[in-house]
């Protein structure tokens, strides 16, 4: 392991905890880097991740110098940060984390508590965007919304919110109006809100706070979309966004979800366009749209000719699984499928589980690599009450062998339940 990555993780010890205090200090020592850039913010329970890449794309392809912030990683830490297509060498990582554990030093030697792991992470990602000298960073919050370590930009030049459902509710709360409001709290003082949640509990709480803080307030839920071609290879869709009409809008990702996060990140780009910020010509949005691609998200693994078709999708709440059974009935319908997943302890297990078993029957059962994980024999055990048949092999490369043992069988082989677990299957299906 990279040593920068070391020494990130040995904040792993703090816990995650929300509030912006540690946060401020340290960003304060840094200089506030996060202070001299463009941000487009973005929060969201599922969906924030792809509207995030659609943007990143479509700037890049604009010629605009574009950073991107995500979490969690897939497969490589470097993952997180990225800045023009590229996500941050092992060199700059260690340079960056050196820079700011100095300061990290500084703090805990004045006797102020010591920032959180994902803090860390977060002040290296701005002071890097600042050196590269960004003209754009799309910042992805990493859980919930007021409490976030991104939300120390004091005035992002668009605000998002994708969907808005329940997830970490031991965090952000147990209602959606609880959780919008987590959520909204990243809008900041007359700057635009988009939103492309559908919930109108959800939409009531994140309206009301974009007028408090004296913000256009844009929907999407409501914009004219015209499906033309749909398939595993993508979609291709007519759309009006902000009384412009774009016809064959070609997007790669997969689901029909992906069509209202594309909605999503169009819609911002287009405000960013009223407020004289951008200028993008229609083949640069055209062709960025078609090019994003977030790794994880209904990827198919093999070639669409290919028996069995080798699916991997992160979904890990219910809202994501709903999407993916979805998806999977007008996508594979009628296709034999094997489902082989993992999840988390602290999800709503029952809910996922009821989604999935819409999906097939059979099933192979692993665990992601994670402390939080529920164990494969539990998993099996509530997934045989409901009928289904299950193989259980707790480690992803046994899950792997196992899935190779009788894949001859499906027409679609489909591996889902955690990010975490997504992100090594993702790395064994590349190497075999």
């Amino acid at each position: 392991m990279n040593k920068a990555i070391e020494k990130i993780h040995e904040f792993e010890r703090f816990g995650s905890i929300l509030g912006l205090e540690r946060m401020t200090n340290l960003l304060e020592l840094l200089g506030n880097p996060q202070d001299e850039l463009k941000v487009i913010h973005v929060a969201g329970t599922n969906g924030k991740g792809s509207t995030c890449r659609y943007m990143y794309s479509i700037l890049q392809e604009a010629g605009y110098k574009t950073g991107l912030y995500t979490s969690p990683f897939l497969e490589k830490f470097n993952e997180r940060i990225e800045f023009n297509g590229d996500m941050i060498s092992d060199e700059d990582l260690s340079v960056y984390t050196d820079r700011v554990l100095a300061e990290v030093k500084n703090m805990t030697d004045k006797g102020l508590e010591s920032p959180t792991e994902f803090e860390v992470v977060t002040a290296i990602a701005f002071l890097y965007f600042k050196e590269k000298a960004c003209d754009y960073v799309i910042l992805e919050v990493g859980l919930g919304g007021s409490g976030d370590s991104t939300n120390v930009c004091k005035k992002p030049l668009v605000t998002a919110i994708t969907s808005v459902s329940f997830d970490h509710m031991d965090r952000l709360g147990n209602t959606i109006e609880e959780i919008a409001k987590e959520k909204a709290g990243i809008i900041k003082d007359g700057c635009p809100v988009v939103t492309s949640c559908t919930d109108d509990a959800a939409l009531g709480v994140i309206k009301a706070v974009a007028e408090e803080h004296g913000c256009e307030y844009i929907q999407t839920k409501d914009v004219e979309i015209s499906i033309s071609k749909e398939g595993l290879s993508g979609y291709q869709f007519d759309a009006r966004l902000l009384e412009n009409d774009y016809g064959k809008l070609e997007i790669s990702m997969t689901g029909r979800h992906q069509i209202d996060n594309a909605v999503c990140a169009l819609t911002v780009l287009k405000v960013l366009e009223q407020q004289d910020n951008i200028k993008i010509a229609d083949e640069d949005l055209y062709l960025g749209l078609k090019k994003a691609r977030q790794h994880g998200r209904f990827e198919v693994m093999t070639d669409l000719d290919d028996r069995p078709v080798i699916i991997i999708d992160g979904a890990h709440n219910i809202d994501g699984a709903t999407a993916l059974r979805k998806s999977m009935d007008v996508l594979c319908k009628d296709k034999k499928v094997l489902m082989a997943i993992g999840m988390l302890a602290d999800k709503d297990v029952n809910g996922i589980i009821g989604e999935f078993t819409k999906i097939t029957k059979d099933f192979v059962i692993t665990e992601p690599d994670n402390p939080r994980k529920l164990t494969a024999d539990k998993l099996a055990a509530l997934l045989e009450k409901e009928g289904c048949t299950c193989h259980v092999a707790p480690m992803a490369e046994d899950a792997c062998v196992q899935v190779e043992k009788i894949k001859d069988q499906y027409d679609v082989v489909l591996f889902a339940g955690s990010l975490y677990l997504i992100g090594k299957i993702r790395s064994i299906l590349k190497n075999a």
